[in-house]
């Protein structure tokens, strides 16, 4: 079972959307996912509460038996668990980075957005977890994108696939939806099903695959 955290340390870069779309998109491929919301504000139980399908599904695990809860989801079979985390720099979160074995550091192509993501960079070197950017909330054929991921590649690996910014995801996350359950075969519904392929290979790399492995 694969455990991915979405963090960032500025509210708005895309962490639960990030969760959203990539749990929907694994469980409409078959996968048994879970979503766990450890983030006070509840963006993403919001999300699931007003959702009609039963996948992916979510459970309520407090920072204290986060561990202990994906170790049993594992020992049921699960595939992937999905972690939403709050946007502050709390010690507390160092047990939550611990405990997966990729984190996902969405980040808005601007300046202070940077800025930002580096503090979670910093902290997940200290502790040696492997991390992978994700780019959100995209202007297309802007230079400031391409800068963005030039900018970031000093500091880790970028995800080839970025989310541009279209109005498909805060309609879609009105009803408990993502944008490819309504349009499967739209722009954002692509780039969705481009980025799961780049973080499911990034995942299958000898670092993040061996770090999962060792929790069974």
């Amino acid at each position: 079972m694969f455990r991915i955290v979405c963090n960032s340390q500025k509210g708005g870069s895309g962490k639960s959307t990030v969760c959203r779309v990539l749990s929907v998109h694994a469980a409409r491929l078959g996968f048994s996912v879970y979503l766990v919301d450890t983030d006070t504000q509840g963006t993403l139980t919001q999300w699931h509460e007003a959702r009609e399908a039963e996948e992916p599904r979510r459970v309520e695990l407090t920072r204290d038996v986060l561990g202990k809860g994906m170790n049993a989801l594992a020992a049921q079979g699960a595939d992937f668990v999905f972690v939403d985390t709050p946007p502050n720099a709390s010690e507390h979160l160092d047990d939550v980075f611990e405990l997966a074995d990729l984190v996902l550091v969405p980040i808005k192509p601007t300046p202070d957005d940077l800025k930002a993501a580096l503090v979670t960079v910093y902290r997940l070197k200290s502790l040696g977890v492997p991390f992978l950017f994700v780019i959100t909330q995209a202007i297309q054929n802007t230079n400031i994108t391409a800068q963005a991921i030039a900018a970031l590649s000093h500091h880790g690996s970028v995800a080839e696939t970025i989310l541009v910014n279209r109005v498909a995801y805060p309609s879609a996350f009105t009803d408990g939806r993502t944008p490819q359950e309504i349009e499967p075969r739209a722009p954002a519904a692509r780039e969705i099903a481009s980025l799961w392929d780049n973080i499911l290979s990034y995942l299958h790399t000898g670092t993040v695959e061996t770090r999962s492995e060792a929790r069974g």
